[in-house]
């Protein structure tokens, strides 16, 4: 009750922001602070928070890598952030992250710029009401918001650990995840069944998705710290916020519910002030494995926090992908 009153009056943290801050806000205070040539990647970034959080770190003077899988909308967020922010470094690259070859090709192309890699915000999601599937024979939902995702940071995280080793500047991940993480029960949380979408209902497959990117978090960061590498990752809930992904899927609430949230969505810039916060702010140094919202520390479900539960999603998902990824090459 106190989370939810504290929320509607936008009553600030520990952090000193709260659920009314902006990108801008809480990136405003430390920008002039942060190192020089930062490089960011970021999925997802051609509408609503992905777009907004690349307009906000190229204004703090980041480079910006936006992988996209629509490059004519990726080309417009460009434009846009270049005629705010006319010095503004922004990499444009082809991904679509609910299929293994695109991810890897994404990743070929990033390496061969031979840039550093200080950032990575894993922020592209979808919904789907209706049962689709991957290129890879995979559930689209999982594929993109999940597995995907993995993919990229199993095959990054490399650059950011010597990124972070060269320069001395802390590397930082960031999963995209929710709330309606918390709605997944054990009993629905089964691997295979994920995979192929099986008793296949829309809101559970994004809710379980989401779980899937903080438990992720949670195992990378245990690896990351057995390593002593100087990269951190965490998770971010970004809060309801009046985006595509909302206007798509009613069916995450029926409408009389709808109506009554939409009052109490947040603007995409406020939304979007986590994932900055996460990424720049001094406060956030060395701490990970977290789940953040409203810009401060935050519990998530008992399930999301078991480390039995991440280790065993990263053994099976890491071995998927050795499978079908050595099935490709033959």
């Amino acid at each position: 009750m106190k989370a939810t009153l504290r929320y509607l009056a936008g009553i600030a943290g520990p952090s000193g922001f709260g659920s009314n801050s902006t990108a801008e806000q809480v990136t405003q205070d430390f920008s002039s602070l942060l190192p020089s040539n930062l490089t960011a990647l970021i999925t997802g970034a051609t509408s609503g928070i992905g777009a907004e959080t690349a307009r906000v770190l190229a204004k703090r003077g980041v480079r910006v890598v936006i992988g996209a899988r629509d490059l004519k909308k990726a080309r417009e967020v460009r434009e846009k952030i270049q005629k705010e922010s006319p010095g503004a470094e922004v990499i444009l690259l082809e991904i679509d992250l609910s299929s293994f070859a695109s991810v890897q090709r994404f990743c070929s192309e990033f390496l061969a710029l031979e840039l550093p890699l200080n950032i990575l915000i894993n922020n592209a999601g979808m919904y789907s009401q209706n049962l689709e599937f991957s290129e890879d024979k995979i559930e689209m939902t999982f594929a993109t918001n999940y597995l995907g995702h993995f993919l990229l940071t199993k095959m990054l995280v490399e650059k950011m650990i010597d990124t972070a080793k060269k320069s001395g500047i802390e590397g930082r991940i960031i999963n995209v995840s929710s709330v309606i993480h918390s709605w997944v029960k054990r009993s629905t949380f089964c691997f295979n069944d994920m995979l192929c979408g099986k008793n296949y209902n829309g809101t559970r497959a994004y809710a379980q998705s989401k779980l899937a990117t903080i438990l992720h978090v949670k195992e990378v960061a245990r690896q990351l710290k057995e390593r002593n590498a100087k990269v951190t990752i965490n998770a971010v809930h970004p809060g309801i916020v009046k985006t595509g992904i909302i206007r798509a899927h009613k069916g995450l609430i029926t409408d009389s519910l709808f109506f009554i949230a939409s009052k109490l969505l947040k603007s995409i810039s406020q939304g979007a002030s986590t994932t900055c916060y996460v990424a720049l702010s001094g406060k956030t140094e060395g701490v990970s494995g977290k789940y953040f919202t409203d810009c401060n520390e935050s519990n998530c479900s008992s399930l999301a926090n078991e480390e039995s539960e991440a280790k065993k999603l990263w053994n099976d998902t890491y071995a998927l992908l050795h499978k079908r990824l050595r099935q490709a090459t033959n």
